[in-house]
């Protein structure tokens, strides 16, 4: 759809149709209503949506939504001050990254919290009897509404760890003290977004002498509309 095609008068808020009549709208008091959407492709992990979405001054425009599942990562602190790692291959870019052990929050409803636990433990085999919220990251708002919650646990311990898979099969268990993963990360040896998020903030937070939230705390960004959108499509099955 053409810009001309789209432009919807009707569809402007009083303050942009004054804007377009050569009024000025405060800035920041747009409402940016979708006009209309369309889901082009949904998959188990992703979907692509094209929504048509009012702009300042009338014009209504294309953007492409990836909707993809919310996720969970743990910068899981030992007794020794390190900073529990994991090297995965990833395929996308074809090379092993050092990473937080992490996971994708793929059922309705799912705690945050039990899920970090999950991934702590199937990556690790690790647990940990102290946790609370480290940072709230959105990842690429751009063009997605992926986003994580990453989480500090401390006071570790050993437990059972489920035999992995695929390619957790190799993944590699990586202790580094937490000074020289920051220093890592600087240096462009730790480029997982949700590695430097987390280890980066848990520097500031050392430094500064952050409070951290409790780890039950609500988490409004959590994205749900690929979540709801499967469960619809089961329930029609």
């Amino acid at each position: 759809m053409t810009d001309d095609r789209a432009t919807l008068s009707d569809q402007a808020t009083p303050a942009d149709q004054a804007a377009a009549a050569g009024g000025a709208a405060e800035p920041g008091s747009h409402e940016f209503e979708v006009v209309s959407s369309e889901t082009v492709y949904s998959g188990a992990i992703l979907a692509l949506r094209l929504d048509q979405v009012s702009m300042p001054g009338g014009r209504v425009v294309e953007r492409e939504v990836i909707e993809h599942h919310g996720a969970v990562a743990v910068a899981a602190i030992d007794h020794d001050d390190n900073v529990v790692l994991i090297n995965q291959y990833r395929h996308p870019i074809g090379a092993r990254l050092l990473e937080l052990p992490a996971g994708l929050l793929d059922l309705p409803d799912e705690d945050p919290l039990l899920a970090a636990q999950r991934e702590l433990a199937e990556e690790t085999g690790l647990a940990a009897r102290e946790w609370s919220v480290l940072v709230d990251v959105v990842l690429s708002p751009g063009f997605t509404d992926e986003a994580l919650r990453v989480y500090l646990a401390r006071d570790l311990f050993e437990t059972e760890r489920p035999e992995p898979e695929l390619e957790e099969a190799d993944l590699e268990v990586v202790r580094m003290p937490v000074d020289a993963a920051v220093r890592a990360a600087l240096a462009g040896e730790i480029v997982n977004a949700t590695a430097v998020a987390g280890v980066l903030a848990l520097a500031a937070a050392r430094a500064g002498g952050a409070q951290l939230r409790p780890p039950d705390v609500p988490w409004p960004g959590q994205p749900t509309a690929l979540l709801r959108r499967q469960a619809e499509r089961k329930s029609e099955d």
